[in-house]
């Protein structure tokens, strides 16, 4: 059963391994490996022997005693009481596996109901001991301060993944000071010295862009050639398999990874969650789900913070559902109109507007959980403490300590990305059907007090002689005095943190009917950085060169501090427009890739994600709905397009186009500025 012992929240006790810095842990042959560095600095192999157990509840054991007998006699099985989110269970527990779950399900007609049947075998062992990654003992996991692996290597290949199949080039940065190596020669010979230096330095992380490509080749290379296989401390690694799945509407793919026994091997270019949180953010994610580094450098943030609620369940002795059962309820068309509505947004005027301050709830959802005690069990019981306000409050106060501190010390942004989207995903987690911890009811919760909290700070703002200029979902942007009152106003009659951003001046862009984008924005705060949201620069399909073009036009309007001085940098801005087109004409193709994910195999109708998809295929590369293609359009007029790294040359005409596009941003407020003083109402 899962232990019932008393534990200060979020720290390690001495349990079966003590003083030991977990790297990775996987669950093998009946035992749990942990991966770590003891007090005196030595790597070290724990394997500790561990038999997970299940639960089931039978609706009626009398009309199954047949089944259970039959159980007995192969495996144990005993009665027992666990908990629950809703409240203590009688039953039974085994340690049966997985297809014998499965079985009982068949065989009760999907009445029984298990638990705790796929939680990892490793992670629920750090759960229920105690444990968890990257920390030392006693520490606590909510800490923002926290040790790094010391020894990081990177590696990276030279050469185009997709282009060549040989590994013939590697630089490799070992972490000592100023040494560097660059392997080159015929693939066997660079394989054996990067397996070679490997060894000798011996690092507990290495950076590696385009790893979960190039790793799998190089390991079956070097077994194929007789060479012991670099990455690994034991020679052994773990499979992810590659796949396609949905979310929020949208095909994803995950590439197939090979994870190194006894080291953190990170993909740098592919990989979200290092790109977003740097090796902290990776670190934290781990320390918070008790997930191993491996893990947690892949996984989504949905699954991370799916991760941390199953660690925190049974870290408190609670057993995590399977296939859970408390689906949706039939309900009348007005019911869902009442219940299901989503977030408030209000829509802006498009224009420049000067002197604009901007009041953002922080981490809204998840806050929105914790103050008003929302929670699957907590629907029908309104006045028993919540499973998911207690889980998430120490995350969302570890959120606000990160957020503060970030603003003085850059190191600890990596660990505050990570957390925030985190914290996004635990909203949109409450309403996914599969979720351990989900139910629609508060999903609908959730955005029924959002609105009201977005419109009675509408309301403040208002009554404190303020102007609404937009709002959406968690935030406000307005004009008026006494900013630093207003907030302290709203955070006071909400009891919600929030942040206060001030802006020199801010562009809100129309859509193509005239009325004003929700989410198309951009302004110079107060500190001269320009904040930008939905235009070309931030778009991740947009060309390399139309980027660059677009972002040296928001450097000089940055250098503007008010409408006057926009009007003095418009000419130098519609110089490098102007000189933009021109350089068109000779730039590189390269420069032109548009990367996009393809959604599907077989397009309907002729467009250039389906001819990226036919030019993969010609050219050998397996292609899976939800990969990111990079191609460049050769001819807009037969959507013929060339690989990325293929193209030598492109349809100036179509790209004269994506960069009038993204012009036409800027332009907006240079015509705006132009103006004078807009009428805000």
């Amino acid at each position: 059963m899962p232990s019932h012992r008393k534990t200060l929240p979020g720290t390690r006790q001495q349990a079966g391994v003590t003083g030991m810095w977990i790297i990775d842990s996987y669950y093998r042959n009946g035992h749990v490996e942990l991966w770590g560095r003891d007090r005196q600095g030595r790597i070290t192999l724990r394997r500790e022997p561990w038999v997970p157990e299940f639960y089931f509840q039978l609706p009626d054991a009398d009309s199954h005693w047949e089944m259970t007998e039959a159980l007995s006699e192969q495996y144990n099985v005993h009665e027992c009481r666990f908990e629950t989110v809703y409240g203590p269970c009688c039953g039974y527990r085994t340690d049966a596996g997985r297809q014998v779950a499965d079985a009982i399900l068949e065989q009760t007609c999907h009445e029984a109901r298990l638990y705790n049947v796929d939680t990892r075998p490793d992670h629920r062992y750090m759960a229920e001991h105690a444990l968890f990654p990257c920390g030392e003992p006693e520490e606590s996991r909510f800490s923002p301060d926290f040790s790094l692996p010391e020894r990081v290597m990177e590696i990276e290949v030279l050469e185009n993944p997709y282009a060549h199949a040989e590994c013939r080039q590697v630089r490799v940065i070992n972490g000592d000071p100023g040494r560097k190596d660059l392997l080159s020669g015929d693939e066997k010979t660079v394989i054996d010295d990067l397996s070679g230096i490997v060894s000798s330095c011996d690092p507990d992380v290495i950076l590696f862009p385009g790893a979960d490509i190039w790793a799998p080749r190089i390991v079956a290379k070097a077994r194929i050639n007789g060479l012991d296989p670099p990455f690994s401390r034991s020679g052994i690694f773990r499979k992810i398999e590659a796949k396609s799945y949905m979310s929020y509407g949208r095909t994803e793919y995950r590439e197939g990874s090979l994870m190194p026994d006894g080291r953190l091997l990170i993909d740098t270019l592919t990989g979200f969650n290092y790109r977003e949180g740097g090796l902290s953010g990776v670190i934290i994610a781990s320390r918070l789900t008790g997930l191993c580094p491996n893990l947690a450098a892949r996984f989504t943030a949905g699954t991370l913070i799916s991760g941390y609620e199953v660690y925190e369940a049974l870290l408190r002795g609670i057993a995590v559902p399977y296939r859970k059962t408390d689906a949706e309820g039939t309900r009348n068309v007005n019911a869902l109109r009442a219940c299901d509505r989503g977030g408030m947004m209000f829509q802006p005027v498009p224009g420049l507007y000067e002197d604009v301050f901007q009041v953002d709830f922080t981490s809204l959802y998840p806050a929105v959980i914790v103050l008003y005690n929302l929670s699957p069990e907590t629907v029908a019981n309104p006045e028993k403490q919540g499973f998911l306000p207690a889980v998430l409050a120490p995350l969302l106060e570890l959120r606000y300590r990160t957020k503060q501190l970030k603003k003085t010390a850059p190191e600890y942004r990596g660990a505050d990305s990570i957390l925030k989207w985190m914290l996004v995903t635990c909203f949109g987690y409450t309403g996914y059907k599969n979720a351990k911890f989900g139910r629609i009811e508060v999903h609908e919760q959730i955005t029924t007090h959002s609105r009201d909290i977005l419109i009675r700070s509408k309301d403040i703002a208002e009554d404190e002689g303020a102007t609404v200029l937009h709002g959406i979902v968690d935030c406000l942007w307005l004009r008026g005095p006494g900013r630093e009152y207003l907030k302290a106003r709203i955070e006071k009659e909400t009891r919600l943190c929030t942040e206060l951003e001030s802006y020199d001046w801010l562009v809100f862009l129309p859509m193509p009917d005239g009325f004003g984008a929700y989410n198309r924005y951009y302004g110079r705060l107060n500190d001269g950085s320009v904040k930008i949201r939905g235009i070309a620069s931030r778009r991740g399909d947009t060309p390399d060169y139309i980027r660059h073009v677009q972002n040296g036009m928001l450097k000089l309007l940055g250098t503007a501090s008010s409408r006057h001085e926009i009007n003095d940098v418009s000419d130098s801005i519609r110089e490098l427009y102007r000189d933009a087109k021109e350089g068109l004409m000779t730039a590189n193709p390269q420069e032109m890739a548009i990367h996009r994910q393809v959604s599907r195999l077989d397009y309907s109708r002729n467009c250039p994600e389906a001819s990226a998809v036919r030019a993969c295929m010609v050219a050998g590369i397996p292609v899976s709905p939800g990969m990111e293609i990079g191609y460049v359009v050769r001819d807009a007029g037969k959507w013929a397009v060339d690989l990325s790294w293929e193209a030598e040359g492109f349809d100036k005409a179509y790209y004269l186009v994506l960069l009038d596009r993204a012009w036409r941003e800027i332009e907006f407020s240079l015509k705006e500025a132009a103006k004078g003083e807009v009428d805000t109402g």
